[in-house]
């Protein structure tokens, strides 16, 4: 089974993050090997949920609490992702000697863009209803779930997208809203059942609540401290998030 398309630019145009793995295999603690990676904890815990959330399968096993600020180890699809970086490192120095000059790279570089969206997840279209000026795209992520997302026409067809075309959902944390088991989600909306990963408190605004999937994907969203209180919410909570449609941005390979 390949790659998925955007994981392997990723891991091309990022190799602190390759490191990153290099270290957990080595070490068994995300603490210490962002440490060695140059990366600080957050930094670490994020790159490990981008990456896992652009593959099909996780590629970092963790559990919280663990020797060095919690135990880590890469999944074979995570060990075989290594493998594939040393084959595609050699290709890249083929491709880098094969340009005619520096504006051919200085091309790639914008037409690979990185996204200020902290979530990001793959996934598949299996269906798409047209809605007037907009069409209804219905996506399948990791572990059957499922997604909707909301664009124009005009946009399904400037991405050539079709039943079956892989993409990225790109989702701002803070179009994101926290909801408890008994609450209803909104009609029309998106809504996941997800289970508190970890609470980054953040003094001067909102707490940063990472969310687990049972695909094993993560989600990132904000919560103020007293909605988190009221609710009785600590890692390990079970929750739902919910999200409109519309929210949900489109990307493809290039």
């Amino acid at each position: 089974m390949s790659l998925p398309a955007l994981l392997t630019q990723h891991i091309v145009r990022r190799p602190q993050r390759i490191a990153l793995l290099q270290h957990i295999a080595e070490q068994g603690s995300i603490t210490r090997a962002a440490k060695s990676a140059g990366m600080s904890y957050k930094a670490a815990w994020d790159a490990i949920d981008e990456l896992n959330n652009l593959a099909a399968s996780p590629l970092v096993e963790r559990s919280v609490g663990g020797r060095g600020g919690g135990g880590a180890k890469l999944s074979a699809e995570g060990q075989r992702v290594l493998r594939l970086y040393q084959r595609l490192q050699a290709l890249q120095a083929q491709i880098l000697e094969a340009a005619e000059d520096a504006s051919d790279l200085d091309l790639l570089g914008r037409l690979m863009l990185r996204t200020s969206a902290r979530n990001q997840l793959h996934g598949r279209i299996s269906s798409i209803e047209a809605q007037g000026r907009y069409d209804r795209i219905s996506l399948t992520l990791a572990g059957e779930l499922r997604i909707d997302a909301e664009i124009t026409h005009d946009s399904t067809g400037r991405l050539e997208l079709t039943p079956g075309t892989a993409v990225v959902a790109l989702i701002k944390a803070g179009w994101l809203e926290l909801l408890g088991l008994d609450q209803q989600p909104a009609e029309g909306y998106n809504c996941l059942p997800v289970k508190v990963d970890a609470l980054l408190d953040d003094a001067e605004g909102p707490t940063e609540v990472r969310l687990a999937l049972a695909s094993g994907q993560t989600l990132c969203a904000f919560a103020e401290a007293h909605w988190l209180k009221d609710h009785q919410v600590v890692v390990g909570s079970n929750l739902q998030v919910q999200f409109q449609p519309s929210y949900v941005l489109l990307g493809t390979p290039l």
